[in-house]
C-alpha cells in the first residue's frame, strides 16, 4: 500500500518534535479539489478514528482514512531539501494526470 521513505519519517519526527506533538501521528489523505480532481493532505493525528488503518513505520503512527486508501495504492511519500525548494513529494503510480501546481492530481 502506502510507502514513506526514511527522509520523509525523519522529517515528519522532526517537525512533531519541533511542535510538541508528543504521542502525535500523520494523517495521510486524498481529498476532492484542485486543479485536476483530487490533491493529497499531510495532517497531525492523535487518534485512530472508526475507520482508519492505522500503519507504523519506524515508530510513527500514520493515519488512512477508508476512502483514501483505494486512491494512495503504491503511493510513496519521500521529503526532498534542494535548490529548488524543500517538501515532501508524493509519487503516485496510478495518477493520470497532476496539476502544473504539483499538488493535485487525476485518476
Amino acid at each position: 500500500m502506502l510507502q514513506i521513505t526514511d527522509n520523509a519519517i525523519s522529517k515528519v519526527k522532526q517537525l512533531l518534535a519541533a511542535e510538541n506533538k508528543q504521542g502525535y501521528g500523520l494523517r495521510v489523505a486524498v481529498q476532492g479539489g484542485g486543479c485536476s480532481g483530487f490533491q493529497y493532505g499531510l495532517t497531525w493525528e492523535k487518534e485512530q478514528k472508526e475507520n482508519d488503518q492505522l500503519l507504523e513505520f519506524q515508530g510513527l503512527n500514520v493515519f488512512v482514512d477508508a476512502m483514501s486508501v483505494h486512491y494512495l495504492d503504491g503511493v510513496r511519500i519521500d521529503y526532498v531539501d534542494g535548490l529548488q525548494g524543500s517538501g515532501f513529494k508524493i509519487d503516485n503510480p496510478s495518477a493520470t494526470g497532476t496539476c502544473g501546481c504539483g499538488h493535485s492530481f487525476s485518476m
